[in-house]
């Protein structure tokens, strides 16, 4: 499995296995990316940035769907 890291497009992200779990994750914080026109271009380090959420506390959680 691919993991996701800081340079991970946001809509990659919603492409993976753990999307399903993933998209609540991100709308608990903020980042509405299904909508979002950025989601094709913004990596993760960057909506983290817009967001004011800390990168490597969300790749984390991120990476934990997947155990």
């Amino acid at each position: 499995m691919t993991q996701v890291t800081k340079d991970t497009i946001i809509a990659d992200i919603l492409e993976m296995d753990i999307a399903v779990d993933a998209i609540p994750l991100l709308e608990s914080i903020g980042m509405h990316c299904m909508g979002c026109v950025m989601a094709n271009k913004e990596t993760l380090d960057e909506a983290c940035q817009a967001h004011n959420v800390d990168t490597n506390e969300l790749l984390a959680k991120l990476n934990a769907l997947k155990q």
